[in-house]
């Protein structure tokens, strides 16, 4: 075996892991050319607000777990609507805290009616009462729109983010393989040295694509299950609520 030979391989190892050794990611992303910069850009900006609608709708979304709980708590123990809708007025993060007071504001105004109206014949108070528990049934609903529509802002963001920043990403890799060839016809050598700088460049920009969709994949999945189990409670409460009601006012 030639020495010499084995000489040159050696070194051309070590050349090989000292340049792997001195890949610095920052650099490459300076290094990259505007269009790829451009993604990269784009990329971090949405990476950066996916991870802040996280962290926002985690403890968000836990409040409302916990005073929710706690109103139910509440709502089950005591007696008097009043004293609930006090109590419940703490509570400022909870959906179905919300859902209470809006039902229970429309009671408390149906209720005045028979003191200003007066009252009518059997038919008229019939239709009348069917009338209010509509009334009511319909402002429960619509709370519990509202809430619903609070509870899931910005989670549609992430959506955005885990099905587009992929593509986003493949095209400033597209883009920088485009370039790294594009160079290679000028010079006309197609040698490692001349290819492997351009390529990496590229690839940084699907790297960062995946690094900010897989986070807000997960973050959208888990946030939309939480708001699930919140709007199912929700629409039990208001059934519960509107059952109360007519047993006890009409």
């Amino acid at each position: 075996m030639n020495p010499g030979f084995i000489t040159a391989a050696q070194q051309s190892t070590q050349a090989v892991t000292a340049a792997a050794r001195e890949i610095d990611f920052f650099a490459l992303v300076f290094d990259s050319g505007f269009v790829v910069g451009s993604v990269l850009l784009v990329l971090v900006f949405f990476s950066i607000a996916s991870w802040g609608i996280i962290v926002y709708k985690y403890l968000y979304l836990r409040k409302a777990h916990r005073e929710s709980a706690a109103f139910l708590e509440i709502f089950w123990k005591s007696r008097r609507l009043d004293q609930i809708y006090e109590q419940s007025e703490a509570l400022s993060y909870s959906p179905i805290a919300h859902v209470f007071r809006t039902g229970y504001v429309e009671l408390a105004n149906i209720s005045r009616k028979p003191n200003e109206d007066g009252s009518g014949d059997a038919t008229a108070r019939a239709f009348g009462e069917i009338s209010d528990l509509d009334s009511i049934q319909r402002s429960l609903r619509r709370a519990s729109t509202s809430q619903l529509t609070v509870l899931e802002s910005l989670v549609s963001f992430l959506a955005t983010t885990g099905s587009t920043a992929p593509f986003v990403g493949l095209f400033g890799t597209v883009w920088g393989i485009m370039e790294s060839f594009h160079q290679i016809g000028k010079v006309g050598n197609a040698t490692l040295a001349t290819v492997a700088p351009g390529i990496s460049e590229a690839l940084i920009a699907t790297a960062t694509g995946l690094a900010a969709a897989i986070p807000a994949v997960v973050g959208y999945n888990y946030f939309l299950q939480r708001i699930k189990v919140l709007d199912a409670e929700m629409e039990n409460f208001s059934i519960d609520f509107l059952n109360i009601i007519k047993r006890h006012f009409f």
